[in-house]
Order: C-alpha cells, then sequence, then structure tokens
C-alpha cells in the first residue's frame, strides 16, 4: 500500500469510526471507547510510520480527480507541518478518548459522544491533510459543525445550547469568510492546489486582489483561533464536557486558525498589510485574553482564557513575518497543545471527584490528591514558563523576536515592553491555579469528598506532563527533529538557524523572563485580597463582555431587521410571495434579451402546428385556467383538472419524441395526486369573504397583476424555446450528447445517460435534496396537529364512524371510499405486477425508456395501492418497508459508485461499461452507472413511502380529531 493510500486511510479512519459509534447501544460505554481509542491509535500509527519520507523533505501527496475542469480535486497533502499537527490530533485524541472513557457518566448517551468526537478528528486531519484550498475550506466548515454538536452535547442544558449556538454562528460566518478569500486566491493564482499557490508568492502578493483576500483569510482564521474582538466564544463553549474542552482547546479546533496561517504564510506573509493586520490582532488578544484569566472563577474559564491569550501569542509571532519567529510559533503550538491539554483535564479531574470548579470553594486539595496536584502545578509551570519545562523555551524564543527589529514602526518598538506584560499576567493566572487550588485551608462545603482518580483517568495528564518535562530539559534530542522538520514544512525553503540549548548566557530574553516571573509573583500578592472576594471578572472589564455584543448583533440582525424586511416584503399568505418571486424571475431571464437581443431567434423555419396537437394544447390551457378558477371553490375538482394538464403533458411529450419525459411525468402524476388527495383530507375549510372590506377595484388590480405576469412568465419561456429551437448552430448541446452517450457512456437512453453519467453530479445533489425534502415533510407533519374545524364536512365523518363501527377489526389509515370504491383483492393482486414492472423499467432503464427514477416512482405507485387497500398498517406491517433505510442505502449506495471511479484513478462518478457474456443469454451490456441508478430507485422509493405513511398518518388522527370533537359536541 502506498503512503497516499495510507493518508487517505488515516483520513477516513475517523468517519468510519464515527459511523460505527453511532450504531451502538446508549449503554456500550466500553465498546465505544474502545473503538474510539482504536481509531486514534491507528491513525496516530499510520502517521508516524510516514514520518520517515516526511522528514527527507518529500510530502505524502494523493491526488484523485473530482473536478478536474474547475480545479476541484480530491488531494492529500502531508508535509512537515501537517505531520506535527496530525500527531497532535491523533495523539492527543487518544488520550482524550482514554480520559472521557472515566470522566463520562454512565447516564450519558456515551457512543454518540465519542461518534461527535472521532467526526471531529477526521474533520480536522482533512483540514491539515487537505492538498487544495476549496476542500481545506470544506473540512473547515465540518469542524464547526461537529464542534457544535460537541459543545452543546449535554443539550438539556441552557448553557450547553447558547455556548454552542454561538460558536456556530462566529465561526461559520468565518468559513464564510474563508471561502470567499479562498476563491480570490484560486482567481489570483489560477488553481487552488496548494503545491501550486505555494509557488505563486509573488503573483499573489502584486494581485490587486490581495489586500481583499487577506482580510477575508484572516477573518475566518481570527474567528476559529479566537482572536480579538471574536475571542468571546471560546469561554462559553467551556460549557462542553471537560475531554471536549481538553481537545478543542489544545489540539484540535482553535488551532485550526493557526494552522491555516502557517499554511498560507510563505505566500502572504512579509507584507506591511499583513504585520498590520495579524501583530495587533495578536497583541490585543494576547494582553487581553491573560489579564481577563487572572480574574476568572471558574478553573475552565481561568484556562479558556489563558487559551485566548496563548493563540494570541501564536498569532503574534506569525505576524511579525521573520522566518524565526515562525519556527517560535511552531514550537509554542506543539507545547501549548502538551501543556494545556494536561491541564484541562486536571481541572476535569477536580470538578469530577469534588463536584465543582468554582475557585472560591476549592483549596487544600494537595492533602487528598497529591499525584494530581503535582501533575497539576508541573503543567501550570510550564504554562508560566518555569525554567527546565516546555513552555520556557518557546517563551524565551518569542522574547526573543519581541526585541529583535521588523518594521521600525512604534508597534514594533514597543513589543519588548508588552511581552514583558503578558509574561507577568501569566504567571499570576498560573500562580492562581496553583495556589488558589491546592494550597490553604481544608475546602468546606463541597458535594463530595476529594481524593484521587482512578489511575488510567490520570494517565493521560502523566504522559503529557512528562513530555512537558523531557522537551524542558533535553529538547535537542526529544522535538528537534520534529521541530525542523515541521519548519521545513512551514516556511517551504531552509530554515533560519536556532538553538534549542536551554543556556545561551545573561541575554535580554533571559531578563526579561526574570521580570516577567518576579512581576507576576508580586501581581498576585498585590491582587490576592481582591481574588478572594470573590468578585467576578476583572475591575477595568467586568462590564464589558463581549457575550452582550454578540447577542445584541443577533437580536438587531435577526429580530428587528428581519421584522422590518418581513414587514416591507413578506406576507402570511403564498400568493404575494410567489407573485415576488416569478417577477423577480421574469425579469431576471428577460435581461440578456433586453441587453443583447434574441440574436439567432428566427434563423430558420419553423414548423406548421398540427390541428391535433393544437386541440390537444386547447384542452390543457383548458385544464389549467378551470384549475386555477375552481381553486377558489372546490379543491378537489381544482386538483382533478391539475391532473388533466399534467396528462396533457405526459401526450406532449409524446407528440414530441420524449418517451423518458412522458413515462416519467405519467408516474409523477399518479403519485402526486395521491400524495396531494391525502393532503385534501385535513386540510382546512375555505373561508369565503376572506377580505369582505377589500375594494372590488383592488381586487381586480391584484389579479390583473398576477395575470400580467402568468402571461410573462409563459410568454417568455415560449419565446426562449422558439428562439433555441430556430437557431442556426449546427453544433448543439444535443448533438454532444447524441454523439457520446453510447460511446462514452454506453447506453442508448440519451436521457438516462445524461442523468447518471454526464449530469451525474447534478443528479447526486438532486437525489440528496429529495431525501432533504422528504426528511422535512415527514418532521413538519409528525408534530402537526390538526384542529378539530380542519376535518371534512360533518356528514362524511358520521358515514367515517358508522362504517368504523361496522368493521372495527379494519387497518388504521384506511377509509371509507377505499372500500366503496376499489376492490381489496384486485388491489393486493397488482402489487407483484406492478413490482415486476418497476424491476422491467429499472434494467430496460440504461438503452430504452426508464431508469431508477421511473423505477422508483412506479414501486411508490404499488406501495400507493397497498395503502388504499389495505392501509399503511399493512404496508408496515408485511411487507416491512422502512423508507429511512431505503433513503440512507440508496444515497450511500450512490455516493459509494462515484467514489468508486477513484479506485481506478478517474474523476468522482465516472462510468465504465463492458459487455458480459451470460450463459443462456449471451453477450449484454452493463455499465456502472447501472449502480448509481439503483440509489436512486431505492431513493426514490423511500422518500415516497416516507411521505405517504407520514401523510396517510395525519389522515387517521385528523379523523380520530374530528371524532373527538364531534363527540364532545
Amino acid at each position: 500500500m502506498s503512503n497516499g493510500t495510507l493518508l487517505l486511510v488515516a483520513l477516513a479512519l475517523p468517519f468510519l469510526g464515527s459511523i460505527a459509534a453511532g450504531f451502538l447501544p446508549t449503554h456500550a460505554r466500553n465498546a465505544a471507547a474502545v473503538l474510539a481509542g482504536s481509531v486514534a491509535v491507528a491513525g496516530a500509527g499510520i502517521v508516524v510510520f510516514l514520518y520517515a519520507g516526511i522528514a527527507d523533505g518529500e510530502p505524502v501527496r494523493l491526488w484523485l480527480p473530482w473536478l478536474p475542469m474547475l480545479g476541484l480535486d480530491f488531494t492529500l497533502r502531508l508535509d512537515g507541518l501537517a505531520w506535527l499537527f496530525a500527531i497532535l490530533i491523533f495523539g492527543i485524541g487518544a488520550l482524550v478518548v482514554l480520559y472521557a472513557r472515566y470522566y463520562m457518566s454512565r447516564e450519558d448517551p456515551v457512543p454518540r459522544f465519542f461518534s461527535f468526537l472521532l467526526a471531529f478528528m477526521g474533520s480536522m486531519i482533512g483540514i491539515v491533510a487537505s492538498g487544495n484550498l476549496v476542500q481545506l475550506v470544506f473540512f473547515w466548515e465540518l469542524t464547526s459543525l461537529f464542534s457544535f454538536l460537541l459543545i452543546g452535547y449535554w443539550h438539556h442544558s441552557a448553557t450547553a445550547r447558547d455556548g454552542a449556538r454561538m460558536a456556530l454562528t462566529v465561526t461559520g460566518m468565518g468559513g464564510l469568510c474563508l471561502l470567499i478569500g479562498v476563491l480570490l486566491i484560486g482567481r489570483i493564482v489560477g488553481s487552488y492546489d496548494v503545491d501550486q499557490v505555494l509557488e505563486a508568492r509573488d503573483l499573489i502578493v502584486d494581485s490587486s486582489l490581495y489586500e481583499p483576500a487577506l482580510v477575508l483569510i484572516l477573518l475566518g482564521a481570527f474567528t476559529k483561533s479566537a482572536q480579538f474582538p471574536f475571542h468571546f466564544w471560546l469561554p462559553h463553549a467551556m460549557a462542553a464536557p471537560t475531554p471536549v474542552s481538553a481537545y478543542l482547546h489544545s489540539a484540535t479546533m482553535v488551532k485550526a486558525g493557526i494552522f491555516l496561517l502557517m499554511r498560507l504564510w510563505p505566500v502572504m506573509a512579509g507584507t506591511d498589510a499583513w504585520f498590520y493586520l495579524v501583530v495587533p490582532a495578536g497583541l490585543v488578544t494576547l494582553l487581553i485574553g491573560a489579564f481577563i484569566a487572572i480574574f476568572q472563577q471558574d478553573l475552565k474559564g481561568l484556562l479558556a482564557y489563558s487559551t485566548i491569550s496563548h493563540l494570541g501569542l501564536i498569532t503574534l509571532l506569525l505576524g511579525l513575518g521573520s522566518p524565526l519567529a515562525a519556527v517560535a510559533a511552531v514550537f509554542h503550538t506543539l507545547n501549548h497543545a502538551i501543556f494545556k491539554a494536561s491541564l484541562f483535564m486536571a481541572a476535569g479531574i477536580i470538578d469530577h471527584e469534588t463536584g465543582t470548579r468554582d475557585l472560591r470553594k476549592l483549596s487544600g486539595l494537595y492533602r487528598y490528591m497529591p499525584f494530581t496536584a503535582t501533575l497539576a502545578m508541573v503543567a501550570a509551570a510550564a504554562m508560566a514558563g518555569v525554567p527546565l519545562l516546555n513552555g520556557f523555551i518557546s517563551k524565551e524564543m518569542f522574547f526573543a523576536e519581541a526585541v529583535a527589529e521588523h518594521t521600525g514602526s512604534l508597534l514594533d518598538d514597543s513589543l519588548p515592553y508588552w511581552a514583558t506584560l503578558a509574561g507577568v499576567f501569566s504567571v499570576t493566572y498560573s500562580l492562581r491555579f496553583i495556589l488558589g487550588v491546592f494550597f490553604g485551608p481544608p475546602p468546606v462545603g463541597l458535594a463530595h469528598r476529594p481524593h484521587e482518580p482512578a489511575h488510567w483517568m490520570r494517565f493521560p495528564i502523566e504522559l503529557l506532563v512528562l513530555i512537558c518535562l523531557m522537551i524542558g530539559i533535553v529538547p535537542s534530542l526529544t522535538v528537534g527533529p520534529v521541530l525542523a522538520t515541521a519548519v521545513s514544512g512551514l516556511l517551504e525553503s531552509a530554515p533560519p538557524y536556532y538553538s534549542l540549548a536551554l543556556w545561551h548566557g545573561f541575554t535580554l530574553p533571559l531578563l526579561m523572563s526574570f521580570i516577567a516571573l518576579a512581576g507576576g509573583v508580586l501581581l498576585y500578592v498585590a491582587l490576592r485580597r481582591y481574588l478572594e472576594s470573590g468578585i467576578e471578572g476583572p475591575p477595568l472589564l467586568r462590564d464589558f463582555k463581549g457575550q452582550r455584543i454578540f447577542e445584541k448583533l443577533l437580536v438587531t440582525i435577526s429580530w428587528q431587521w428581519a421584522r422590518a424586511a418581513e414587514a416591507a416584503l413578506g406576507t402570511r399568505h403564498l400568493q404575494p410571495q410567489m407573485r415576488i418571486v416569478v417577477a423577480l424571475a421574469v425579469a431576471a431571464a428577460l435581461s440578456p434579451f433586453i441587453v443583447n437581443g434574441a440574436v439567432g431567434a428566427g434563423g430558420l423555419p419553423g414548423s406548421p402546428v398540427a390541428p391535433a396537437f393544437a386541440l390537444l394544447w386547447a384542452v390543457g390551457i383548458a385544464c389549467a385556467l378551470s384549475a386555477a378558477y375552481q381553486a377558489k371553490y372546490h379543491r378537489f375538482a381544482a386538483l382533478v383538472l391539475v391532473g388533466g394538464a399534467g396528462l396533457v403533458t405526459c401526450v406532449t411529450f409524446i407528440w414530441l419524441s420524449a418517451p423518458d419525459l412522458a413515462v416519467t411525468q405519467l408516474l409523477v402524476e399518479i403519485v402526486t395526486t395521491v400524495l396531494l388527495l391525502l393532503g385534501l383530507r385535513w386540510l382546512p375549510k375555505r373561508i369565503e369573504n376572506v377580505y369582505p372590506s377589500r375594494p372590488p377595484l383592488k381586487v381586480l388590480v391584484r389579479r390583473c397583476i398576477d395575470l400580467s405576469i402568468s402571461c410573462s412568465l409563459g410568454g417568455l419561456m415560449a419565446f426562449l424555446a422558439y428562439c433555441l429551437m430556430t437557431r442556426p448552430v449546427p453544433d448543439t448541446v444535443s448533438r454532444f450528447f447524441v454523439e457520446r452517450a453510447y460511446t462514452e457512456g454506453g447506453g442508448r437512453n440519451i436521457v438516462n445517460v445524461i442523468l447518471v453519467d454526464f449530469r451525474g453530479f447534478d443528479t447526486m445533489g438532486e437525489i440528496v435534496v429529495l431525501c432533504l425534502a422528504a426528511l422535512t415533510i415527514f418532521a413538519l407533519l409528525r408534530r402537526f396537529r390538526p384542529a378539530p374545524e380542519s376535518i371534512a364536512a360533518p356528514e362524511q365523518q358520521r358515514v367515517q364512524n358508522a362504517y368504523d363501527e361496522a368493521e372495527p377489526d379494519r387497518s388504521p389509515g384506511d377509509t371509507v371510499t377505499d372500500y366503496m370504491l376499489i376492490p381489496r383483492l384486485i388491489m393486493n393482486w397488482l402489487f407483484p405486477v406492478i413490482a415486476v414492472f418497476a424491476v422491467y423499467l429499472f434494467i430496460r432503464g440504461h438503452d430504452l425508456p426508464g431508469g431508477g427514477f421511473a423505477a422508483g416512482i412506479t414501486l411508490s405507485i404499488a406501495f400507493v395501492v397497498q395503502y388504499m387497500a389495505s392501509g399503511t398498517r399493512w404496508v408496515e406491517d408485511h411487507l416491512r418497508v422502512l423508507p429511512l433505510r431505503w433513503m440512507g442505502i440508496g444515497v450511500l449506495t450512490s455516493a459509494a459508485t462515484g467514489a468508486g471511479s477513484w479506485w481506478f484513478g478517474y474523476p468522482f462518478l465516472t462510468s465504465h461499461f463492458q459487455y458480459l457474456d451470460i450463459p443462456f443469454i449471451g453477450k449484454v451490456p452493463a455499465a456502472s452507472a447501472l449502480l448509481f441508478d439503483l440509489g436512486v430507485f431505492f431513493l426514490v422509493v423511500g422518500a415516497t413511502v416516507l411521505i405517504l405513511i407520514a401523510l396517510a398518518h395525519q389522515s387517521l388522527r385528523s379523523s380520530r380529531a374530528a371524532q373527538a370533537a364531534e363527540g364532545g359536541d
């Protein structure tokens, strides 16, 4: 197996594990943990195995064609920088899984937790391993989605729901900005491939689109990595379980923005725009995060704001633009992931064993849990930058870059003072973590008596603290090679000289470190009385909360502005909304004709219209107009007339030699008519004279407007069709498909070949939309409770009640009309006939009229017939129809068919066909598109049956509501 394939396996493993965990029983806590841990360890093993080749300077690459003409291919690229992030994602992920096994309660649905966690892990691997920028944005948005699910895991808590919503809103908006920025980069370079983008620095920097692209990309990175002023969402994400906080704040979520800045650093850094946008944001985030962390009363809140501060430090280093600053940024990213993960896990243990995270209630825990306390103190010392720990070395590199010359500006010259002040703050909040939790008098009023946790719950902290010590004591031997490999991947060139020695003599950075340590101790002593007073928040920024600003903006946009827009444009009635939509569509379609004219129209002579065809259309027009008229008085008659217009359309397709369209139109008419009839049963009665006070002239004007819009739209479509059919172009689009349908698609039915081959990607999107529509209808109808006045006429209801009393054993969902009009026996006999006909349509679809969609609708008609004969209970109990599974199998089958072409090195959904020699039959053509069509077939059947069941059950519910209302009367 090639390295590229191994990389693909490493990416796919978390998603496959997520799916598997989702199917585990709720109580399968150990099985879910073993599954998640095995996935993380296997992924880490693959990444470690790939290190040898990456260390030699050759990234691992995998290219699978997707949409080559648009430059959108599935590309994986693992260089030294991506390798470092991947090993953090898998390595710390494995430790978090082990920790979560003991942290999560038995009452929690733990398999669901691990399912979300693995999906998030896979999304992060997708970000760091993406070799295509658009693909990176796709995984970027996946991390926002799965972080939303993880933060809101305890969805019964309003705090968790609010924190999840805030994180999704902020990072999701940043993701949209990132997408636009990436599209601009693709426009500049002419490609989204990471390798080509990294080689186009001069082209990007010299472009007029550089500044807009830079601002948009930075917005994406700043929102994800909680840079000021978007930092406020991160502390509210603390509502998530502590394993989630440890994972998101150390190696994953917030590091995605840092990775993006590092990935594009070679081509976008080093300019004045980069410096003056990135450095101030990082500096303000560094100082504000550290300052607010000192005054937090929640242990996880303190760590959250310290995370914001350290993220600001890394962003500041990247903003300086020098290679040595980039080296320091990479090194501190690694160090922060190690000590911050251990600190969050320690905080979780304290919360788990004491029942609180409130610093006002915690003290003297060292005597109860000395091992955990020692580990937490070492990790906190690493966060403060104490010598002989990993945080000290990267902090020294930060101080060294702060005193170096970069731009000579006032901001650059003041950096040493700001860096030292930030160091003072970091020592202060680290001291508060240590002294406020583990020393002092014994705690009083705790929910549990403190004690050491299970050893395997503490093991991840032990391992991470050991790594902190090893890096701090012997950095060159432990982290040196890995750092050099990561820096080579970041700089895309030979790295500058840097030293990981513990002693560089008495230097200015060393002096700054001592000032920070001493100043932090003094500041803690000075603030101790204030901190012990129990006041929440810093004295200067207590009333300045980003959450309030966010909620104010959210209310303004989603409530006030939306209300104003609704008042101006919205209505409770469908017709005015349709009037606006159709009018805009007509205006947009007419604009090219107004600007350019009908080019080519009338170049070829038209053919005379046959009298029979004209008569046929006259009938269709009469049905349409009558349906519009009858809709006001009699819905059933309007539905029948609409069906008549549909049948005229079906005959028109046959007349114009389009049998595929005719078959599909006829089948869809049958199914939709039945489903609409079911819907009519529980629609409310029409209310006459809804607007009795409306002047007749106003009503007339409104109807004239509707008529003019309808005539404009219909006339426009007719004119467009006339232009296309009379335009003298020898090489039409249809000729392309006619010539290539059999040679490249393996089918003689051109329409089907277009749907499952040439335009298979469109069909894939359409069936997904159909799936979502069916699920939406089912969800809406399941929650809808019809009022008693929404039922049919009382006379009809009395007849129905009498029939119910006569045959009390009939299946639910049956109606009196089922038995009055349709012989049940004949309907049962028709089921196998229709089913066989559906199979026939499916098999012949690639060469003759038919296909997966038509076959799916046909089989749906069989289920409709069975419903009409015996009700939905018979369909569910005897045929075991599980529509959701049919839909899932359909989508997965179609997607797997498309992805299968990758195995042979072809773009997604590329089909293949050949002749198969079948005994007793001979040679028959077979195409891989048949499997894609099979997925369409399954999904259409599942979606239609799901809607049928939802409508039928709703009708039964309506009947029972009417009976209850009548009994009450």
